[in-house]
């Protein structure tokens, strides 16, 4: 693994504008903050998990950072260029580097298409003038790379399970040899013993080529099995970033450490005496989040800080940063 800084992203905003039912054509659009104010980098090699409930931004942010949604401002640095003030046609030449793997696997195939065309598609749009020769053998060792035999090159996405469909999804990834994958709750389709094997699949691949790996996923334990340092979101906030152990270990955000304390623990007589925190109440609207601290409403430890000053983040440790007035 080595530690050149291959991605850097810095005061990521994403907004969708919203209309209301009923509103008039003239009436303002009211702003969605999906994306707040992150900021991350990412070596060659690593792998982030960012986790978080629904809605809280872990899929808009992975679309920003290859430009399939408008960023409101921001950086996104890809080995020293912004992709964010580049052209399509710009940008086109670094989108091949960054790959992205969906969370449905057989929606995200072309049904019409056969796994073989599926698998070259990207290769023929980013290198149109490759020999068809190259083409097929290229299809080929990567279809052996994930796991898939050959001679299902002609085969169509619904002939295929969930776990095969997410193969193929590997594969078409894989084929333009990038050096960054935006895995996309790749597992959450799928039953367990296949998830397992998708997320080791991930794994094995990213030393053999060394990949990096943003993963995102609702399942913290899968996070921690693949994930070198974690990222939580909460309502398009970033309010903890740490190293994988440090998270599980000592989580210091108060969000974090409900989320932790529910991640089920193997050994039944420790299971049964830990402590649960709950989380009481339900997801503020991103559209009128509350003032300071966004948390604030469901946090045990809130006072009237929170509500009038927004948490800066701090480095509690080395390379672990929180944003929590309180934090331990």
């Amino acid at each position: 693994m080595s530690n050149q800084t291959i991605l850097e992203v810095e005061n990521l905003k994403v907004n969708f504008d919203v209309s209301s039912e009923g509103d008039m054509p003239w009436t303002k659009a009211k702003k969605l903050q999906a994306v707040n104010d992150i900021s991350f980098s990412l070596s060659a090699g690593e792998t982030l998990g960012v986790v978080g409930e629904s809605g809280c931004g872990k899929s808009t942010l992975a679309r920003a950072i290859v430009k399939m949604v408008p960023a409101e401002s921001g950086k996104v640095v890809w080995l020293g260029n912004d992709l964010l003030g580049l052209s399509h046609s710009e940008a086109r030449q670094y989108r091949k580097q960054i790959q992205m793997i969906f969370q449905d696997p057989l929606a995200s195939l072309n049904p019409r298409m056969n796994i073989g065309e599926i698998i070259a598609e990207p290769l023929r749009t980013h290198y149109p003038k490759t020999p068809e020769s190259d083409v097929k053998a290229r299809v080929r060792d990567v279809m052996n790379k994930v796991g898939l035999l050959d001679n299902l090159v002609n085969r169509y996405p619904h002939e295929f399970s969930g776990g095969q469909c997410q193969r193929i999804g590997i594969a078409r990834a894989l084929i333009l040899k990038p050096k960054l994958i935006i895995c996309d709750e790749p597992v959450s389709a799928l039953d367990v013993s296949i998830q397992a094997q998708v997320v080791n699949l991930l794994m094995d691949l990213q030393e053999e080529m060394d990949l990096a790996l943003i993963f995102i996923a609702h399942d913290l334990s899968v996070v921690k099995h693949i994930s070198t340092k974690i990222m939580v979101l909460y309502l398009g906030n970033m309010v903890e970033l740490a190293n994988s152990n440090d998270i599980y270990q000592s989580p210091s955000h108060p969000y974090t450490q409900a989320l932790i304390s529910a991640v089920p623990i193997p050994d039944p007589s420790v299971e049964k005496n830990k402590e649960l925190i709950l989380i009481e109440g339900d997801l503020p609207s991103p559209i009128n989040p509350p003032s300071g601290c966004v948390f604030r409403t469901r946090c045990q430890k809130a006072e009237e800080i929170c509500s009038q000053q927004k948490p800066e983040y701090k480095e509690v440790a080395t390379s672990h940063s929180v944003a929590c007035h309180f934090s331990d």
